[in-house]
């Protein structure tokens, strides 16, 4: 087992790791940039080391200086949580070369999960249904009017190497598939700096099913069970569960098996997650494998008592997993609600700034994941996400409830939060009936009719 850790991450993940690093005993290394310089993460690690500025492409994606500070600190493996460096398949061979353990797949499974067209062909081959779409990249618009009129429309134009919603359009005729085409190879060059993309038959009203499974470097796979994260807004969760309400037992199964033969097919080893597609008539679709742990991460360890930063620890020391499929066990049901530091009325603009008024939920069955605190300084720098609230039950009904109490219990101010408009989400009867797609937001947030000025009058 290790001795140090360096986390390669900040915020909330970066203060979950230095939590479960300390349950095991092993000491941590926490990097920062100099705008954080008094975040959790920073006094809560054993050591800590300013690795640039303020911008990201300076500090958390400044590979040199992370391997500069993991030297210096003398640590032998880098936890990267999630987002920033977690899926760089050139990051995880620099730490290989410097001896240094990367906590997460190996090279190759991270390249592959990371070439979306060349992952479709992977999964098709082990025998699981794909959304239908281009066989490669898409090169130019002509391509993609010719690819498209094939498919029908409407269709979904992709980053092949996306992630976390950006390089994502919809079009639904030809007048507006060239713009969402060069629109999303602008996306994705930003993001990615790598503009390819690829073009998907567009899945309308579907449910985003996720399966959570596991690897070991001694063969072992096995899938934690699935969550539904159909409440988002463009491609952004907001709000994840598990159990996935609602779905068939014999679809569960079939979902479930079909997520760890995509996870053998990758070779994958540590934990990772196999999304999906599930449409109206039950049908689902691979869509894409995070070679990472998931922000929604919670509700997994929520309902099977299994902690998935410690096994990810343990997996990259060259442990077994210990257990076989047939030794978990699925108890209650657990919800998560993102909250973000913006504004839902104002078309969700970043809310940044200081939180003068904190008072974070608590009771029975209520955990919150958070790296603020009273004074704490929200950056405009980074991701907007502030905090996760998640909430677990006997059954699903419980958990909604306990979810709605802590809701009614947190205060975060001045700034504006998703908070409120969580609670409104989980309040609807589509949600407390289990039968939410990913339009399901859009749904709500559309603002009810005017009432004519006759009627007013009338009233």
């Amino acid at each position: 087992m290790f001795h140090k850790i360096l986390i390669a991450n900040r915020g909330e993940i970066a203060v979950r790791v230095i939590r479960a690093c300390r349950d095991i005993g092993i000491r941590t290394v926490a990097v920062y940039s100099k705008a954080d310089r008094e975040s959790l993460h920073v006094q809560l690690a054993d050591e800590a080391i300013c690795i640039g500025e303020a911008a990201s492409s300076d500090s958390y994606l400044n590979i040199p200086s992370i391997i500069s500070a993991a030297e210096i600190a003398d640590v032998e493996a880098i936890h990267p949580g999630y987002g920033f460096l977690a899926e760089n398949p050139h990051f995880v061979e620099i730490c290989e070369s410097c001896q240094i353990t990367f906590i997460g797949p190996k090279p190759e499974s991270v390249r592959l999960a990371g070439d979306k067209s060349l992952a479709r062909e992977v999964v098709r081959k082990a025998k699981v249904p794909i959304v239908p779409g281009s066989k490669t990249i898409i090169k130019d618009q002509h391509e993609a009017l010719r690819v498209a009129k094939k498919l029908g429309y409407p269709v979904i134009i992709k980053a092949k190497a996306g992630g976390g919603g950006k390089g994502i359009k919809v079009a639904h005729n030809d007048g507006k598939l060239v713009n969402a085409f060069l629109t999303a190879q602008a996306e994705a060059e930003a993001a990615f700096a790598d503009r390819e993309v690829y073009i998907e038959k567009f899945v309308t009203e579907p449910r985003h099913i996720e399966v959570q499974v596991l690897g070991d470097s001694h063969g072992s796979v096995i899938h934690l069970g699935e969550r539904d994260c159909s409440v988002q807004r463009r491609h952004q969760k907001l709000i994840e569960e598990a159990p996935a309400p609602s779905l068939p037992k014999s679809l569960r199964k079939k979902i479930r098996e079909a997520a760890v033969r995509v996870a053998r097919a990758f070779r994958y080893e540590n934990a990772g997650t196999v999304e999906f597609l599930v449409d109206s008539q039950e049908r689902f679709y691979f869509i894409e494998m995070n070679t990472r742990l998931q922000v929604e991460h919670g509700v997994t360890e929520l309902i099977t008592g299994i902690d998935l930063v410690k096994e990810q620890i343990r997996i990259a020391a060259g442990e077994k997993l210990g257990y076989n499929q047939d030794a978990i066990k699925f108890n209650g049901a657990a919800i998560e609600c993102r909250i973000n530091a913006e504004d839902p009325e104002r078309e969700f603009m970043p809310s940044p700034g200081r939180i003068e008024t904190l008072l974070l939920p608590g009771g029975p069955n209520v955990r919150v994941d958070t790296h603020v605190y009273p004074g704490y300084m929200i950056s405009p720098h980074y991701d907007s996400m502030i905090a996760k609230v998640l909430a677990y039950g006997r059954n699903r009904s419980e958990a909604i409830q306990i979810m709605l109490r802590a809701l009614k219990e947190l205060r975060i101010g001045p700034i504006k939060t998703t908070a409120e408009l969580n609670e409104r989400l989980i309040n609807r009867p589509r949600f407390r009936q289990g039968k939410v797609d990913t339009n399901y937001v859009e749904s709500v947030m559309v603002p009810p009719p005017a009432i004519s000025e006759t009627k007013q009058k009338a009233g």
